[in-house]
């Protein structure tokens, strides 16, 4: 299965202009909404310890086996007569990564479907953020709004599960896999008329087999796509036909 790295922000020092929090606390919010996405559309994941730094996150990255780093964080426009007043949405990508920028234009496009200025969701090329520049797999850094902005903030604050949703589907597209909403994780069994359930890496009978289920397994349904259910088995995440497991 398809594996992503969320480094949010470990920012805690940049507050929010509504005194709501910080860049760190809100990048943090959306990466946990994004968690029940991710299991329902089989994407494994790891990220980042918040206590840490960018530069620890990137070596953590860099140490597992993921296929696409995605760093969250939230603009300010610093200092100065227009400070407070810019507003947008920024995906950045490094110049040379032709994957980095097809994740940052899936990004924008889908964060374009729920930000309410869609032509100031942008995608950029640059070489000045380590988090696009280091990870040895295709990053993405996305800077949602503007924290110094009351209608930026306030906007993140209000569309916490909004966000995460159309992250997570801009990662289903750029892995090539259905988008499934995210449900509670529910407690199902395999039921076959004796044999093996095979677990699959998507949601078709040629995708490949990532484990055999036998019959009266206990598993966790973690989505439902298309007469699929996305599965946890033993810590095995895939797709499974509905037709062989019991709610």
């Amino acid at each position: 299965m398809p594996s992503v790295f969320l480094s949010p922000s470990t920012q805690e020092y940049n507050p929010y202009i509504t005194g709501s929090g910080s860049e760190e606390y809100w990048m943090n919010q959306i990466a946990d909404a994004m968690e029940p996405y991710l299991r329902a559309n089989g994407i494994t994941y790891g990220r980042n310890d918040p206590n840490t730094s960018a530069a620890a996150a990137i070596r953590q990255g860099n140490a597992g086996n993921f296929d696409f780093y995605l760093a969250l964080h939230s603009n300010a426009s610093g200092s100065g007569t227009d400070a407070g007043s810019a507003r947008g949405i920024v995906a950045f990508y490094y110049p040379t990564s032709t994957n980095g920028r097809r994740g940052a234009e899936l990004i924008a496009g889908n964060l374009r479907r729920i930000y309410p200025l869609p032509d100031r969701v942008t995608t950029r090329a640059t070489t000045a953020l380590g988090e696009v520049r280091q990870p040895r797999m295709p990053a993405v850094l996305v800077e949602i709004g503007y924290h110094d902005n009351v209608a930026d903030a306030l906007w993140i604050e209000s569309n916490v599960v909004n966000i995460a949703r159309e992250l997570v589907r801009s990662l289903t597209e750029y892995f090539g896999i259905p988008f499934t909403d995210a449900c509670m994780n529910r407690p199902a069994t395999v039921v076959t008329a004796g044999g093996n359930l095979n677990l699959r890496a998507g949601p078709s009978t040629q995708s490949a087999i990532l484990a055999r289920m036998p019959n009266g397994s206990p598993i966790t349904v973690c989505g439902t796509w298309d007469g699929w259910y996305t599965v946890d088995y033993n810590g095995v995440r895939g797709f499974a036909s509905a037709d062989y497991i019991r709610l």
